[in-house]
């Protein structure tokens, strides 16, 4: 685990390496690169609208791809062990919950069907996968959980109440965003959270120099993002427990010390 974690995966030395290991891989990466510079073209500067754009033409393709799962059984695999993660840690049925990102409830199917109506709200800055979302609630016969699906372009959360959550959660939100995304969010969900609440996220973890690979990839170290939560009042911890389980990317939990 080490060495991949002192990987810089936007070196070329590291691009040369992988194509020769991976060739099959590199017909899908060079489309990755052609998206991407029509992409930059389009959005400018603004990642939440570039991100929207990435998010719009993957889940055209898959909203389960779309979202990081590579085949059906993956999506499944993956929203279990999210689930199973909090529910280890606590997470009980009159917990109120807000999901950032949530996808097309990969997890969420398993939260809203845990928590009581009404205490889950899943938000996205997907359309496309927001609608994915819906279509999942009701092939799994969710609806009498009357959970909220809401479309947001940034992560200001402004049209949620003060202190109102015990439980956020973000997964692979990070790991896809630049930091001054992640210092948004930072800089508004203690307000949000409930008294003993806290704010659990993944991220792509490095070792090395903190790096991005075409805008949708972002790799940081675990002192800046805790450093992060730290200048806006917030308590933050790596979440060892996590590295156990067979997924690549690491935790963090963030509380409010009030």
């Amino acid at each position: 685990m080490s060495r991949r974690l002192h990987t810089n995966r936007s070196s070329l030395a590291h691009r040369i390496s992988y194509a020769a290991k991976h060739p099959g891989r590199i017909p899908p990466h060079v489309r990755r690169l052609v998206r991407d510079w029509r992409l930059r073209r389009m959005a400018g500067s603004d990642h939440v609208a570039y991100y929207r754009a990435v998010m719009k033409d993957d889940t055209a393709r898959s909203p389960e791809s779309a979202v990081g799962s590579a085949t059906h059984e993956r999506w499944v695999a993956l929203g279990e062990m999210q689930f199973d993660y909090l529910v280890r840690h606590g997470l009980s049925p009159t917990d109120r919950m807000l999901e950032i990102g949530c996808g097309n409830l990969r997890a969420g199917r398993l939260f809203i069907a845990h928590l009581e109506p009404g205490n889950y709200h899943g938000i996205d800055i997907s359309p496309e996968i927001l609608l994915a979302a819906r279509r999942t609630l009701v092939q799994h016969r969710l609806q009498a959980k009357l959970p909220h699906l809401t479309l947001v372009d940034d992560l200001k959360l402004a049209h949620l109440p003060d202190g109102y959550f015990t439980v956020v959660h973000a997964h692979s939100v990070f790991s896809h965003s630049p930091v001054e995304v992640i210092d948004e969010c930072l800089a508004h969900v203690g307000r949000v959270l409930a008294p003993g609440g806290h704010f659990d996220f993944t991220y792509n973890r490095t070792l090395g120099r903190e790096h991005q690979v075409l805008r949708e990839d972002f790799y940081y170290r675990t002192e800046t993002l805790t450093a992060l939560a730290h200048s806006h009042g917030l308590s933050a911890r790596a979440m060892t427990d996590w590295e156990e389980l067979p997924h690549q990317q690491s935790k963090i939990r963030v509380t409010h010390p009030g």
